[in-house]
């Protein structure tokens, strides 16, 4: 079990940082990147554990793929969508969510039979919400538990276009149906009831991919071809949240994040830190591959409680954590509610936030589908050792206690630390700069 001790900060942060790739899209190059024609050059690919994974997978379907100078360089020589070869033993999607879930998708017009599965972690997660729709679209999948959770073994099966209307907004299965329709026989639409991040549209679009993209109507044309080309992934802004989290609770404190994406899918943290006083500009503003990219600088301010809920919610789902204790050094009374996805993450992220706060010695209230938090207005988190810290599988668990270490009244040892090089494989460098360069 790896080891991460974090110790309040005594004085305030001046510091100039670049954060790692974004997860999201380096996931999306590699699997785009596998089955487009020709090769496919990605710059700054995140090296996470999690994307990892995704590469191995797509070696192992028989994609020649190759690295230089610590995946600074991928290299993917694709061969087409029907190129993959049926893989000689079991996909291991370790703890990614999204590698499993897209390759539902794309596997599930291939001629040949797969299996993907998980650690433990992963096949606890919800399957039914994306077999269920390529199920629909001819899709031949079968997962434990009467299909709804990993393993799943895809068979052979001959895929048509279908019309669906997504229950909740999830990219992931957004994403699954995407990279089915563009194996499926006529046009496929998907309607969302709340945009999603919308990385897969994007990427696809600019590998050739005939789509059509109306507010919250996607439809993907039959059948289709896709060319190689080259990528540079953005820094993630997942990951930027952590920073931007602890700038805003050190008062005083001025941050730049360098070449971050600020996709408006993903950007919905960026607004909410806005109405609670933090200060974010974006300078040097431009487009990389399809995503618009900026510098941001942060500086903090008098924090006041906020009420996330409805159409927010898709926009910084993966951000919540670390917004939780943002929150929680705010004044007065902040509502997360609509976010019962929240349940259905890495942990319960809703359980175990709520335990995370308190075990901050915040007052908290668990809700079916959010959480209330009474923000300390500024003053430090004081640890309540009589309150066990929530046993997870969970990196922004993990990275989340970690900055809120920076405020506490004393150091944290972080439970789960061993699960942040999922997403975040240089987190600690980057909290020990933080740490140096205090003023």
């Amino acid at each position: 079990m790896k080891q991460l001790n974090v110790s309040p900060l005594k004085n305030i942060i001046k510091i100039t940082l670049s954060v790692p790739p974004d997860k999201s899209i380096s996931h999306r190059a590699i699997i785009i990147g596998s089955i487009a024609n020709g090769r496919t050059e990605i710059k700054n690919l995140l090296a996470s554990e999690d994307c990892l994974n995704t590469l191995k997978i797509m070696q192992q379907l028989g994609v020649e793929i190759s690295s230089y100078n610590n995946f600074e360089t991928v290299t993917v020589y694709g061969k087409g969508l029907h190129s993959l070869i049926e893989p000689k033993n079991i996909l291991n999607c370790g703890n990614s969510g999204t590698t499993i879930r897209l390759l539902c998708g794309l596997l599930s017009g291939q001629s040949f039979l797969s299996v993907l599965t998980g650690d433990d972690s992963l096949i606890t997660r919800p399957m039914e919400r994306v077999i269920e729709p390529l199920t629909l679209m001819g899709a031949k999948l079968f997962g434990r538990e009467h299909n709804t959770k990993v393993p799943v073994v895809i068979t052979p099966g001959i895929l048509h276009g279908i019309s669906y209307e997504m229950p909740i907004s999830s990219a992931q299965v957004k994403s699954a149906i995407m990279l089915a329709g563009i194996q499926a026989k006529g046009e496929t639409k998907i309607i969302e009831k709340e945009k999603s991040r919308d990385h897969t549209e994007r990427m696809l679009s600019a590998f050739g991919a005939k789509i059509k993209s109306d507010k919250n109507e996607i439809i993907i044309g039959s059948e289709q071809s896709l060319e190689a080309q080259s990528l540079c992934i953005p820094g993630d802004i997942s990951s930027a949240a952590f920073f931007i989290a602890a700038c805003a609770i050190i008062p005083g404190s001025e941050m730049v994040l360098q070449k971050v994406s600020v996709n408006p899918t993903r950007a919905g943290i960026i607004t909410v830190l806005k109405k609670m006083g933090v200060k974010i500009e974006s300078t040097n503003k431009k487009e990389a591959s399809g995503e618009p990219i900026a510098d941001l600088f942060i500086s903090s301010g008098d924090l006041t409680a906020a009420e996330v809920k409805g159409s927010n919610i898709p926009l910084l789902i993966d951000e919540i954590p670390i917004l939780c204790i943002v929150m929680a050094q705010a004044k007065g009374k902040s509502i997360i509610k609509d976010a019962r996805e929240l349940r259905f993450k890495e942990s319960d992220r809703i359980k175990t936030m709520v335990q995370v706060l308190r075990k901050l010695g915040i007052e908290v209230t668990e809700l079916e589908d959010g959480l209330e938090i009474i923000g300390l207005g500024g003053e430090p988190f004081k640890i309540d050792h009589s309150i066990e810290w929530p046993r997870h599988f969970d990196h922004r668990i993990a990275m989340s206690i970690a900055i809120a270490a920076l405020k506490a009244n004393e150091p944290i040892q972080i439970p789960g630390a061993e699960w942040i090089s999922t997403s975040f494989p240089n987190f600690e460098k980057l909290i020990n700069q933080i740490q140096m360069a205090v003023v």
